[in-house]
C-alpha cells in the first residue's frame, strides 16, 4: 500500500504498510465510543487454585472451575506475563525474526520453548490451537469494539468456540491504565506481586517517568516526532491514540502533531508522507518504529531522509508502538527518551 485511502484501509494493510502496524488505524473505524467497561482489582478474583474470574476491558467476565494454566496469548501479553512470573506455552503475533531468534515483541522469553500458532499477521493455526486445548486466550484490543488483536477476521468464530478470551484494550488511553490491568491480570493468574523484582521495576518506571517529566519541562522548544517507515511512505504518528505517546504527551513532551484533518484518513492514527515530503515537518528528534516488519533507520536509503536535521545530528531513537505491558519492559523506553531530550541539540 503506497497511499493511505481512508475508503480502502483493511488490518492487513495497515499491517503490511508499516506505518500504523500494531496501531489500529483500521479498527478505529468502529467508532470512537468506548463503550467496554474496564475490569479492576475488585472484579479480578486472584487465587493459585480454584475458581477464576476475569472482567476484562470488553466488559466481559470469563469464569473458569480453575487458574488456567494451559494459557495461548499475543506475544507481547506473554512477554508481560512473562515478567511477573507467569509461563505462557502457547502465543500468537510476531515471535521469531527470520533467523529463528526472539522478535523484539517477544521480550525475554526463550521462544524456542514455545508453541507459536501464527507468527505473521493473518496467520493462526487453529488445528494445531484445538490440539493444544487451550483454557483461554489473552491479547489486546486497539479499537472500541473490542476486536481481538492478531486474531485473524476469517477465523475469530472457529477461534473463540475452543476457549474464552479476555482482551487488554490499548486503545485512547495513557500505556499506565493496561499497565495497571495486565498486573491485575497477573495478580489474578497466581503471579507474586509483592516480589521485589516486581515492585521494583513499577518503582523504575516511576522515577524514568518523573526523569521525563523534568527534561520536558527543562526543554520545552525540544520537537519529537513519531515515525515509522516502510518502502514507499512515512508515516507521522498522532499522539491521542497510541498508549505511549498519549503518556509522553502528559508528562509534558512537545510533539509534532499533524493535524486532524492529515490524520483523518487512517482513523486518526497517522498521516501517510511520501519520502519527497519526509521534511514536511521540522523535528529535533525523531522516535523511529522499532517492530520487525518496519524499515528501521540504518536501512533507510532515501536521500531526503539523510537530509534531515534530526537524523544529521544524531537524534533518531527506537519507539516501541506496541510496548509490552510490564513495568520492567516500559522502563527503557522512558529512560530512552529523558534521555535524548536531555541531550538533544536544537536542530529544527
Amino acid at each position: 500500500m503506497s497511499h493511505a485511502r481512508a475508503a480502502h484501509l483493511t488490518r492487513r494493510g495497515i499491517l503490511a504498510a508499516g506505518g500504523a502496524l500494531g496501531l489500529g488505524a483500521v479498527l478505529a473505524a468502529c467508532g470512537d465510543d468506548d463503550s467496554g467497561s474496564e475490569g479492576s482489582s475488585k472484579e479480578t478474583t486472584a487465587a493459585k487454585s480454584g475458581p477464576w474470574t476475569f472482567k476484562d476491558d470488553r466488559g466481559t467476565t470469563v469464569k473458569l472451575d480453575e487458574v488456567p494454566t494451559k494459557i495461548v496469548a499475543f506475544v507481547g501479553v506473554a512477554a508481560a506475563l512473562h515478567d511477573y512470573g507467569i509461563e505462557v506455552k502457547g502465543v500468537f503475533g510476531p515471535t521469531k525474526t527470520k533467523d529463528g531468534k526472539a522478535d523484539v515483541q517477544a521480550g525475554d522469553m526463550d521462544v524456542s520453548k514455545l508453541t507459536v500458532f501464527g507468527n505473521v499477521w493473518d496467520q493462526f493455526n487453529v488445528e494445531q490451537y484445538a490440539a493444544f486445548a487451550p483454557e483461554v486466550l489473552i491479547t489486546t484490543t486497539f479499537d472500541s469494539a473490542g476486536t481481538l488483536w492478531y486474531v485473524p477476521a476469517a477465523s475469530a468464530s472457529k477461534i473463540a468456540k475452543l476457549a474464552p478470551s479476555v482482551a487488554v484494550s490499548v486503545y485512547d488511553r495513557q500505556i499506565t491504565t493496561p499497565l495497571q490491568r495486565v498486573w491485575e491480570l497477573a495478580e489474578s493468574l497466581g503471579a507474586d506481586m509483592t516480589a521485589a523484582k516486581v515492585t521494583d521495576a513499577k518503582k523504575r518506571f516511576e522515577a524514568a517517568s518523573e526523569r521525563l517529566r523534568t527534561a520536558a519541562k527543562a526543554h520545552p522548544d525540544i520537537k519529537v516526532l513519531a515515525g515509522s517507515a516502510a518502502q514507499d511512505v512515512f508515516y507521522v504518528s498522532g499522539t491521542n491514540l497510541s498508549i505511549d505517546l498519549e503518556y509522553f504527551k502528559a508528562l509534558g513532551v512537545n510533539f509534532v502533531e499533524p493535524p486532524a484533518s492529515a490524520l483523518k484518513a487512517s482513523g486518526g492514527w497517522y498521516e501517510s508522507l511520501s519520502w519527497e515530503n519526509v521534511d514536511k515537518y521540522a523535528a529535533d528528534i525523531i522516535m523511529m518504529d522499532d517492530r520487525t516488519a518496519t524499515i528501521q533507520p540504518a536501512d533507510i536509503t532515501e536521500a531526503t531522509w539523510k537530509k534531515l536535521p534530526a537524523v544529521k545530528a544524531g537524534q533518531v531513537i527506537s519507539r516501541s508502538p506496541e510496548p509490552i505491558p510490564s513495568y520492567d519492559k516500559c522502563v527503557a523506553m522512558v529512560e530512552n527518551l529523558a534521555k535524548a531530550i536531555e541531550t538533544a541539540k536544537k536542530v529544527s
